[in-house]
């Protein structure tokens, strides 16, 4: 009898191919590799040119620090020249105003004498009046003179004893009079603004 072949058997051709090996298919990191390398060779490039435009912007740094450093000193040498400039302008026409002043002063301070006969010879008797209003218009037209030179007078009778503008060469005890008041004038005094050019010489009483 021929045997019958169990269908679960194998006949030695199928065990030879089921006991062979199966290749396995083995997958290969080449075009991982190139890729990684396309990379790196992309950066490595980069770097030098980064490089490089590190050092050239490090140039123009160290050639515009030295320009600033120099832009403000020009600056502050610049403001110290105008505040110099403006201290002398103020200060030459603080000068010029009191040179101006003084000079006025020793005029009208030189003129006053006449203006002192012009009073004696108004406080003298005379029946000559034509000679008398001669003086008076004579005299209005010296104080007319002075105000325009900005001589003012300083008050005197009347008023209160004052160091600062009067001059007292005589004190009398008077009861009808207040205390340090002044009752008579002997020589008019004059100031221009604040600044007195002649004090009154007047007489103080009590």
């Amino acid at each position: 009898m021929i045997p019958i072949n169990d269908k679960n058997e194998k006949t030695p051709a199928e065990q030879k191919d089921q006991e062979a090996p199966k290749q396995e298919t083995v997958k290969t990191d080449e075009p991982e590799t190139k890729e990684e390398s396309t990379v790196e060779e992309k950066a490595e490039t980069a770097q030098p040119e980064e490089k490089a435009q590190g050092t050239e912007e490090a140039s123009q740094e160290e050639k515009v620090d030295p320009l600033k450093d120099e832009l403000a000193q020009m600056t502050d040498k610049y403001l110290r020249i105008c505040a110099e400039y403006d201290n002398f302008r103020r200060r030459s026409q603080k000068e010029k105003e009191n040179l101006y002043g003084d000079i006025r002063a020793n005029v009208i301070t030189s003129f006053l004498p006449v203006y002192d006969n012009l009073v004696r010879a108004l406080a003298a008797e005379t029946q000559d009046e034509a000679y008398r209003k001669g003086v008076e218009m004579i005299m209005n037209q010296f104080n007319t003179t002075l105000e325009k030179l900005g001589a003012t007078e300083i008050k005197a009778v009347g008023e209160k004893f004052d160091p600062s503008l009067h001059n007292a060469v005589m004190h009398v005890e008077d009861e009808n009079k207040g205390e340090n008041e002044i009752v008579e004038e002997f020589q008019k005094g004059f100031k221009i603004g604040d600044k007195v050019i002649r004090f009154s010489m007047v007489k103080v009483a009590n």
